[in-house]
């Protein structure tokens, strides 16, 4: 723990949306990608917080439990014995939000570490 506690907050909520932004990614990346099978298909990952004392912390990254969609395509080359390929259960409308949310939390978190370091500096030359 720092002097200065607000950049301890500060500096987990970073940690955390940065967690969030590379799942977010991760989740954008995957969307498209098919399968021949629910268990092979990649699912959704989100980030699960955890308040702590002085922030905030990551306390797990679980896939997302819907199940994926189920797409009848006979003549994919990864279509199962029935003509089924299965698609990500990833809703991109879902993920742009958590994009956006994610960003703004980051920049926000990068706005008090700068007032608080100017607010710092300003109190160190008040003696002057």
């Amino acid at each position: 723990m720092s002097r200065f506690p607000v950049f301890d907050v500060a500096g987990s909520a970073l940690a955390a949306q940065s967690v969030r932004l590379n799942a977010t990614a991760s989740n954008l990346a995957n969307a498209n990608n098919l399968a021949g099978s629910p268990e092979a298909v990649y699912r959704a990952h989100e980030p699960v917080f955890q308040a702590v004392d002085g922030g905030v912390r990551v306390q797990e990254v679980r896939e997302d439990a819907r199940e994926p969609q189920k797409l009848y395509q006979p003549g994919h080359p990864l279509a199962d014995s029935e003509g089924y390929v299965y698609a990500p259960n990833v809703n991109v409308v879902e993920e742009m939000v958590n994009m956006l949310s994610a960003s703004r939390s980051y920049q926000s978190n990068i706005e008090v570490f700068n007032t608080t370091k100017d607010l710092a500096m300003r109190t160190l030359t008040l003696g002057k």
